[in-house]
């Protein structure tokens, strides 16, 4: 269910954000926000590339809270910066769901990600 939930938020629920939001140009704007994807180039530069358990949140340069801080300055600028700041965030929200469910499954697994008290404090929050 996580993978399932992790590329459908990746995947389509950026063309549902394009379609309320954007409806006019909301193909052009579902473009955009797949590119925000690319932020996962950052991935790259990680040894490994690759491992299993990991969270993106404060452990790659974009996805690191500074860069966090300047994709939401971005949404106070003009299209196409704006839908740009947009994309990034949600990608950030998306992997920050998917350190989430990594955290449900196996809390010690994250024990020394960059996020996880954050991710710890969120966890603990009763509805």
């Amino acid at each position: 269910m996580q993978t399932f939930i992790h590329y459908f938020l990746h995947l389509v629920f950026p063309a549902l954000i394009a379609w309320l939001f954007f409806r006019k140009e909301w193909k052009k704007v579902y473009l955009i926000l797949l590119l925000t994807m690319l932020v996962d180039l950052d991935h790259l530069l990680a040894t490994p590339i690759f491992q299993a358990n990991r969270c993106s949140i404060g452990f790659h340069p974009l996805h690191s809270y500074y860069a966090i801080a300047a994709y939401v300055i971005l949404l106070i600028f003009r299209k196409p910066f704006n839908i740009i700041g947009i994309g990034l965030l949600f990608h950030m929200f998306t992997d920050l769901v998917d350190c989430l469910f990594t955290f449900n499954h196996c809390p010690d697994c994250l024990v020394g990600a960059p996020a996880y008290e954050l991710i710890r404090s969120i966890s603990n929050i009763s509805i």
